[in-house]
């Protein structure tokens, strides 16, 4: 939660959409956006960090959420998802979202770190 903005995140492997072989794991992720503020806010732009297991990082950048930027009353939320392919069984995920609020004033408003997990790599007996 950020200035009154909570960003919840719920990650999932896709192994219908993945080659572990040919080292492609893509994961889809579904974000929540709430405002619990007394004041409108709208989505202006995001910016993701993406760290492998290898430890390579991507940045991210861009206007909105998935052609969107979204504007919220006070009590709205805003959902979406995306998905994002990594060439090890897992990584990390973390960013931020430019928000403007009512008296035009900017803020970010904080993804905390989630993880993206390739479930069935994670047997230990493999």
């Amino acid at each position: 939660m950020t200035d009154g903005v909570r960003v919840s995140v719920t990650p999932a492997y896709l192994p219908e959409h993945s080659d572990p072989l040919d080292k492609r794991f893509v994961f889809a992720y579904r974000i929540r956006i709430t405002n619990e503020s007394e004041r409108w806010v709208k989505l202006l732009s995001r910016r993701w960090v993406i760290v492998d297991s290898l430890g390579e990082s991507q940045e991210v950048t861009g206007e909105g959420v998935i052609g969107a930027q979204p504007e919220l009353e006070p009590g709205q939320s805003f959902e979406y998802s995306s998905y994002c392919p990594l060439t090890t069984p897992w990584g990390t995920m973390e960013g931020q979202y430019t928000m403007r609020r009512d008296d035009g004033s900017n803020f970010l408003a904080t993804i905390a770190r989630f993880f993206l997990v390739a479930e069935e790599d994670m047997d230990p007996v493999r």
